[in-house]
This record gives C-alpha cells, sequence and structure tokens, in this order.
C-alpha cells in the first residue's frame, strides 16, 4: 500500500528560506560580476533580473506562504492550494518576461505567440495547480487512516469526543467549539515545537 507522507512543518520553512536566499545571492553575484564582463548577452541578462527583482521576490514569498499552508494539518491547509495557484499566476507572467527579453537579443517571435496564449494559459495554469492541490489534500485525508502503526509517529487529537450536555445531539455549543479550536491551536504548536528540537 502506498503511504502519504507529509513534508515537515520546520522542514518546509528551512528549506524554502535557503531557496529564497540563494536567489538573492545568485542576483548580487551576478551584480557583482557585471562590473567586470562586458558580454552584452550577460549585461542585458543582469539588467533583465534586476528589472523583475520583485516579481521573482514576491512569486518566492506567496510559493513560501501556501507551502506553509499546505504543511499545516487539516483544515488549515485548505488555503495553501488557492495561495500557490495565485503565485503559478506570477510564475507565468515572469516566463512572459523572459520571453520579451529574448526577443529583445535575438532574431525570435515567441513573445507575441506566448502573449496570444497567455489568456488561456493563465486561467489553465491556476485550474491545474488548484485541483492539484486540492487532491493532495484529499489524498492525504483518504491515506492517512489506513498507515500502518509507528512508534515514531506522533499522533494528536487523541482528547475523546466531548458529548453535548442538550438532548440534541447534532448541536455543538459554542464552548465546545472554542474547546475544539483550542485543541487545534495546541496541536499545531506543539508539532512546531517538536520539527524544531527534531533540527
Amino acid at each position: 500500500m502506498v503511504r502519504c507522507h507529509k513534508p515537515p512543518f520546520g522542514w518546509v520553512i528551512i528549506s524554502r528560506m535557503i531557496t529564497i536566499i540563494s536567489v538573492l545571492i545568485v542576483i548580487v553575484c551576478a551584480n557583482i560580476l557585471a562590473h567586470y564582463v562586458s558580454n552584452p548577452q550577460f549585461q542585458s541578462g543582469v539588467s533583465f533580473l534586476n528589472a523583475n527583482f520583485w516579481l521573482l521576490l514576491l512569486i518566492a514569498i506567496i510559493i513560501l506562504i501556501g507551502d506553509i499552508f499546505c504543511a499545516l494539518p487539516f483544515p488549515l491547509n485548505l488555503p495553501g492550494p488557492v495561495i500557490k495557484a495565485i503565485g503559478s499566476v506570477f510564475g507565468v507572467a515572469f516566463i512572459l518576461n523572459v520571453f520579451q527579453w529574448m526577443d529583445g537579443i535575438a532574431t525570435t517571435n515567441i513573445y507575441p505567440s506566448f502573449l496570444a496564449l497567455s489568456f488561456l494559459i493563465i486561467p489553465l495554469v491556476f485550474l491545474i495547480v488548484l485541483a492539484c492541490g486540492y487532491y493532495e489534500i484529499m489524498r492525504q485525508l483518504w491515506w492517512t487512516p489506513h498507515l500502518p502503526s509507528n512508534p515514531d509517529v506522533q499522533v494528536f487529537n487523541e482528547a475523546p469526543p466531548v458529548t453535548p450536555a442538550t438532548g440534541i445531539a447534532d448541536a455543538k455549543s459554542w464552548e465546545e467549539i472554542g474547546a475544539e479550536f483550542r485543541l487545534m491551536l495546541y496541536d499545531l504548536l506543539h508539532r512546531f515545537r517538536q520539527e524544531i528540537r527534531r533540527k
């Protein structure tokens, strides 16, 4: 049986931050080398990176936030696919800028064709990323109860269900909802603390 493993919350934050820092280092090094390299293509590439710096940073931050939400337990991970789908739209915009830059330094004619198709590509990419994100959430919910017992896996939300004080079995009081919400926050903080301790 195929297991569904979720990446640790702390590892998601650390790995994404390392990626963002690496991109910043590359841009800084490229600007330093631009003072010593007189190649016109290299100079144009550095200028392109500088012009799209804030767009790249915005994409990285959106993906970071989306990955953080996706690493949270259900139902806190529900906004994750939406945020990552928005980030994919900005990614398509960056690819458009890449094609426009390529047309400027070469004799290609890719940008007008891609721009005409972008009105179809952007919503399609958004829907694909959104559908894949929610499919992953549903897959985790489906496989998690069927995983074999593992002594190294910590189980949360082991509190017994609270029976309603009144005779209505389906209704929950505000006190019970607040207690479940506090328990969910406790599990989230406890899981984050455990991931930090593992590092």
